[in-house]
C-alpha cells in the first residue's frame, strides 16, 4: 500500500495531478479541497494516499490533509459509495463540513453534493453519524478555522491502532490513556499498545 507521497508537482488539471517521486511519475486523483492547498507547478508537495485495485484498474487518491483522506476511508464502507463518489463529496465540502451536517442529520445540505440523491444522503447519514463521533478523533472543525497538514501525534497515533485494527473509539481511549503531551507519534503508540495488553 503506498501511503504517501512526497515529490515535486509536475502538473495538476482536475482531478488528476502528476507529482515526480525521485524520478517516478506518480497520477494521483485529489479532491478539489486538496487543489486549493496546491503549491505552484515545481513545488514540493506531500500528499496522503489511499490506492484502490479492481480488476481493471490500480487508483491512487491523495489528499492533503490526512482527515480527508481518513473521510474519504469512511465513505468507501458506506453501501453504495465507491471511489469516484467519495471523491466528488469531499471535492463538494470539506471534511469539517461535511462531518458537521451528517451529525446534525442535514440532508439537504448533502442532497446538494454531486451525485448524492436523498436516499444517499440519509444512508450517509445513519451510516457515518456513529464513526463520525468525536470518540473516533474526527470532529468537525469550526467555520474559518485553518487545518495544519502534519498531524499531531495523538492523530498519528490513533490512525495507526485504527490501521492495526483497533475501532476508531478503542484506539482514540487508548491514546488518551497514555495521558503525555509531549510525547512522540511512536512512543505513544508504543504505551497504548503496552496498555491494551495489560
Amino acid at each position: 500500500m503506498i501511503g504517501l507521497l512526497r515529490g515535486r508537482l509536475l502538473d495538476k488539471r482536475p482531478p488528476t495531478l502528476l507529482i515526480d517521486v525521485q524520478g517516478v511519475g506518480y497520477e494521483v486523483d485529489a479532491p478539489m479541497t486538496s487543489f486549493y492547498d496546491l503549491p505552484a507547478i515545481g513545488g514540493e508537495i506531500t500528499l496522503y494516499t489511499h490506492l484502490v485495485v479492481r480488476e481493471d484498474a490500480h487508483t491512487l487518491y491523495g489528499f492533503v490533509r490526512l482527515s480527508d483522506r481518513a473521510l474519504f476511508r469512511h465513505l468507501l464502507k458506506v453501501n453504495g459509495v465507491g471511489a469516484r463518489l467519495a471523491l466528488g463529496i469531499l471535492s463538494g465540502m470539506d471534511a469539517g463540513q461535511f462531518i458537521a451536517s451528517v451529525q446534525a442529520g442535514d440532508a439537504q445540505a448533502l442532497v446538494r453534493l454531486p451525485g448524492i440523491g436523498k436516499k444517499t444522503a440519509e444512508r450517509l447519514i445513519i451510516e457515518l453519524r456513529d464513526r463520525l463521533s468525536a470518540d473516533s478523533g474526527m470532529v468537525p472543525l469550526p467555520p474559518g478555522a485553518v487545518t495544519a497538514t502534519a498531524a499531531s501525534p495523538v492523530e498519528d497515533a490513533v490512525s495507526a491502532l485504527i490501521g492495526l485494527g483497533y475501532k476508531p473509539q478503542e484506539a482514540s481511549r487508548l491514546v488518551r490513556a497514555v495521558n503525555a503531551k509531549e510525547l512522540s507519534s511512536e512512543e505513544l503508540i508504543r504505551q497504548a499498545l503496552q496498555s491494551a495488553v495489560q
